[in-house]
């Protein structure tokens, strides 16, 4: 999908989005944002913190999500901070909607934990003895 990379009011970037998922990582989305032929910049977003954010405002600190739908655009706001900086991007609610709703096909929200190897996860947790 297309998004911008918001810079100021009055200029933005566009830019290539890939989002991911994996039923096998259910809880969540893999986003790689392309500019100007570089490396991909990656991040790992909550599928449930996409979700809440398209219904309004989800998220705090490094991750905050909104939707402006309903008013005059249709537009979802991602912001993304690191130490580097923080970024502000524009993508269209309906893209990011969809989206989800394929996710949700595979995997419907509020059944993740059961596809989840529980035992795998302890073992990688816990030392071996």
């Amino acid at each position: 999908m297309t998004a911008q990379l918001v810079v100021s009011h009055a200029y933005s970037l566009p830019l290539r989005v890939r989002l991911r998922y994996d039923p096998a990582d259910p809880y969540v989305v893999r986003a790689a944002f392309f500019v100007d032929g570089d490396e991909p910049v990656e991040w790992v977003l909550g599928r449930d913190l996409l979700a809440d954010g398209v219904e309004g405002f989800a998220g705090q600190a490094d991750v905050r999500i909104w939707s402006a739908a309903g008013r005059s655009d249709e537009s979802l706001y991602i912001a993304l901070g690191s130490s580097a900086g923080t970024a502000l991007l524009e993508v269209p609610v309906r893209d990011i909607s969809s989206f989800l709703q394929d996710t949700q096909a595979l995997v419907p929200r509020g059944t993740e934990s059961g596809l989840i190897d529980w035992d795998a996860e302890l073992a990688h947790l816990l030392p071996r003895g």
